[in-house]
């Protein structure tokens, strides 16, 4: 149960953000929404069985309203550093972005497209300065080993990393990938969930790849 805990609170950050980089777009899309729309993966772009769901927030929500804090690190600051840049440059309101997520037996992948670039060198110089760190329940608790290594697989402009916490004689990671298309962008982040009620399948990280250059592909036919 505390690793599930720790897990949980570790990668709360990335879901976290990807509730709250974007508002509801009510009545009929305009620029950019509507673009952004047009160019989600939609259920038929999925194999048979994938469970897929459109994240829609209300509007006026601050990012991570009803969330968890994030955990204490050291570095300081390595435990949502990622997130943070992102937060820190984002675009806010109706159309400023769009997400779904799909559900498969072996991970659940979140997709959010933005109306705006990304600072993908500062996400790369905080995916450098957090390689290594460590995180904490509290300040008194025993440091959490967490790596965050470079993801392969993706073209040429894309960033993607594998988060992976070390708990005991166990391991859990976390997948993120980001790319410009443009003017916009695509973020995605997939975390391991075992659920064999889902009938179709998925292996981490080779899914989660192919979901993310399907999507930043329809995003730039778009």
């Amino acid at each position: 149960m505390r690793r599930r805990t720790a897990i949980a609170v570790a990668l709360a950050p990335a879901m976290v953000l990807l509730a709250g980089c974007g508002g509801t777009v009510e009545g009929t899309a305009t620029w950019p929404g509507a673009v952004l729309q047009r160019a989600l993966l939609n259920p038929s772009d999925f194999p048979a069985g994938v469970q897929y769901d459109r994240i829609i927030e209300q509007p006026g929500q601050p990012d991570g309203a009803d969330g968890p804090g994030s955990m204490l690190s050291r570095p300081e600051g390595c435990a949502n550093a990622l997130t943070n840049v992102i937060k820190q440059s984002g675009e806010r309101g109706p159309g400023s972005a769009e997400k779904y997520a799909v559900a498969y037996d072996g991970a659940r992948i979140v997709m959010t497209l933005l109306s705006w670039n990304l600072d993908l060198d500062a996400l790369r110089s905080a995916a450098d300065r957090c390689a290594n760190f460590e995180a904490f329940f509290d300040p008194v608790s025993e440091g959490i080993p967490i790596t965050t290594t470079e993801l392969s697989g993706l073209e040429s402009g894309a960033l993607g990393y594998q988060q992976t916490m070390n708990l005991g004689n166990s391991s859990s990671s976390v997948y993120m990938a980001f790319q410009n298309v443009g003017r916009r962008a695509v973020f995605g982040v997939a975390f391991p969930g075992m659920n064999p009620g889902i009938a179709a399948k998925a292996s981490l990280p080779q899914t989660f790849l192919d979901v993310f250059t399907d999507q930043v592909g329809k995003l730039r036919a778009s």
